[in-house]
């Protein structure tokens, strides 16, 4: 009976990961550096508020600041002050894109209530099944996300 569990849970994550892959976009075509959405990075939400308050948080229009080309809004003057300070302590990996994905080489959007911070890094997922399966060894999927992610085609980085 054990063994049967132990199968049935096997065939299950064997199968979300691959609906899962059969979303994400190879790593092969050039992509922006930073995921965004109308401009927007993280869809809108405040990055520093994940650090801060510890949930995902919808910054408003009239607090943002732009980051390599790409808007982030904040809740507070004080969250936004804190990012131009230091965007790249706040600012999520990988561009912003699903952190699972880039450690499979390939790109997926995210959303913003699937993320986690690990050594004081935001990492952001697709879905609840990309946060589930990355957290199952989340040293090693950040290992091959950050080995992945420089070799990325990047918009208007040369090639060569």
């Amino acid at each position: 009976m054990i063994a049967s569990l132990k199968w049935f849970r096997q065939i299950i994550a064997a199968s979300l990961l691959s609906l899962f892959i059969a979303g994400a976009a190879s790593a092969a075509a050039p992509i922006a550096a930073v995921n965004t959405e109308h401009g927007l990075a993280i869809k809108g939400y405040d990055p520093v508020a994940y650090f801060t308050v510890g949930k995902p948080t919808r910054g408003t229009a009239g607090l943002s600041a732009t980051y390599q080309g790409a808007a982030y809004r904040f809740v507070s003057a004080e969250n936004r002050d804190r990012f131009i300070a230091a965007p790249w302590k706040f600012a999520p990996q990988y561009g912003g894109y699903c952190a699972y994905a880039i450690s499979l080489n390939k790109i997926a959007d995210i959303d913003p209530d699937e993320w986690a911070i690990v050594n004081g890094k935001l990492y952001l997922n697709n879905n609840f099944f990309s946060q589930t399966l990355w957290s199952l060894d989340k040293p090693g999927h950040i290992a091959r996300g950050d080995q992945n992610w420089p070799l990325v085609p990047k918009l208007g980085e040369s090639n060569g």
